[in-house]
């Protein structure tokens, strides 16, 4: 296909955003030498101008990263029932009938990239954290965890927060202290959705035989968590693992292309990660 189509990412800050290497290659991959994906620098007060302003015609979709996944729900048509359960849209697409359709590809992304390690069930897991990326786990972990979720949270009012979302999405979670956050590594499924050097203290605590760890963040990698997890023998899963998969979901939904090219969007997220490292 060679006609002309765009797409990108939005967000603020968005520098840092890998998704321009992953749909790229996916495009390279998938032939579809006419798209183009960029990165755009964009706060919650200029979005609306700024999805309102885009040609239709020309644009096949956005993704969103934050502060801006609640803030875009408002300017859609509608949105999925998986994007609804968590308040959350990291998806829009353009539909051919000039409607504007927001998903959520997150929390499926999190349940392939557990499936691809073999994770397709647990009977409990622990998060660790209570943000917007928490509430997602929680909804992934309602695909495949029938038991009890543990979230290690640091105030009063977010472990409310974890409760209700447990609450909205039929997760019987239970709240745990951040300060017994170790307690945490006994599950056979750690999600860990804190910011960057938040788990740091806890890599001493890894027991001798641990389960799986999916440690959110991709850059620095690995985490002194991840890393210390990974010595004990313990499947690790990262941020990667995560981008990678929920952006092929979105490759497919804005493209019509299935299945969207894994493969070579991990290679080039690895790539990008290699040369900022270097």
């Amino acid at each position: 296909m060679t006609y002309n189509r765009r797409a990108a990412v939005l967000g603020s800050p968005i520098a840092h955003s890998l998704s321009p290497a992953l749909h790229r290659a996916a495009y390279a991959e998938l032939g579809l030498t006419g798209w183009t994906y960029h990165r755009f620098d964009v706060n919650e007060a200029g979005l609306p101008d700024f999805v309102t302003g885009l040609d239709r015609r020309v644009w096949a979709g956005l993704s969103l990263t934050m502060p801006l996944k609640r803030a875009v729900i408002p300017l859609l048509d509608e949105i999925s029932d998986t994007a609804a359960s968590v308040e959350a849209v990291n998806t829009v697409v353009f539909t051919d009938d000039g409607r504007t359709v927001g998903d959520n590809t997150d929390i499926p992304g999190m349940v392939a990239a557990l499936r691809e390690r073999g994770i397709e069930r647990v009977e409990r897991a622990a998060v660790l954290g209570a943000g917007a990326t928490a509430a997602s786990a929680l909804a992934a972990l309602s695909r495949i965890c029938p038991g009890e979720v543990t979230a290690y949270v640091r105030k009063a009012s977010r472990a409310a927060e974890m409760r209700g979302w447990g609450a909205r999405l039929g997760v019987p979670v239970r709240i745990g202290d951040w300060a017994d956050a170790a307690e945490a590594f006994e599950a056979p499924l750690v999600i860990a959705t804190t910011p960057a050097g938040a788990t740091d203290d806890l890599a001493a605590a890894v027991p001798e035989w641990p389960g799986a760890l999916f440690d959110v963040l991709y850059d620095p990698w690995p985490t002194p968590l991840a890393a210390a997890w990974s010595a004990r023998g313990g499947a690790v899963l990262g941020g990667l693992d995560l981008l990678v998969h929920q952006a092929v979901l979105q490759v497919e939904q804005m493209t019509g292309r299935t299945p969207g090219p894994l493969a070579a969007m991990r290679a080039a997220g690895e790539a990008a990660l290699a040369a900022r490292a270097a």
